[in-house]
């Protein structure tokens, strides 16, 4: 058992850093339009699709709408997540008013109260399962699934020892009620497109 338990350390002590795994994917030819993400110690690359980004547009222009151009929202930024070797890049995030970069120049996942995934099919069990853990674990209070293969989103809210203990399904064409939550706002689904 010790030396399973040595070998086990030894990778650990080994295996590169959050940081020394996007400054390699940096220098990687990774085409425009594709995002990179790392989640559990597994590099992800996605295409980004147009329906992707416009379902993405009109949530950061529901947020902006709602608490104006100054507000710290965005879109596929690095923000390191508890677990292992996660460092997320969400399709939205909105981060609190007095959210301020640490001293690498990076966001909080401390900072997150509002986080949007858009599913893609090649990584929606990330989506689905390991992000919403560590959305839940790092309490953000918001967190929407939008599935434009299955026309509907999921709203997460509630966390509490690492999940969520509400979720409400609203299909595309309706609105999701986020006016009791810090996001304080219905986000309108009509014009969402589907796949």
């Amino acid at each position: 058992m010790a030396v399973l338990e040595d070998r086990i350390a030894m990778a650990d002590t080994n295996s590169p850093s959050l940081d020394e795994w996007f400054e390699r994917l940096e220098r990687m030819p990774v085409p425009e339009g594709f995002r990179v993400e790392i989640v559990g110690g597994s590099v992800h690359i996605t295409p980004q699709r147009d329906s992707h980004w416009e379902i993405i547009r009109r949530t950061v222009r529901a947020v902006e709408d709602r608490f104006g151009m100054d507000v710290r929202v965005f879109s596929d930024v690095r923000i390191d997540f508890p677990g292992n070797d996660n460092g997320f890049c969400p399709d939205v995030a909105k981060l609190r008013a007095s959210a301020e970069k640490d001293e690498r120049g990076r966001w909080s996942h401390e900072d997150v109260e509002f986080v949007a995934e858009v599913i893609s099919q090649g990584t929606a069990a990330n989506d689905y399962g390991p992000k919403k853990t560590a959305y839940a674990v790092a309490e953000v209070p918001v967190y929407l699934v939008v599935d434009p293969y299955q026309g509907r989103c999921y709203a997460h809210t509630d966390p509490k020892d690492g999940d969520y203990a509400t979720c409400t399904r609203v299909d595309f064409g309706g609105g999701v009620d986020l006016t009791g939550t810090v996001v304080d706002l219905i986000l309108d689904t009509a014009d969402f497109p589907r796949e």
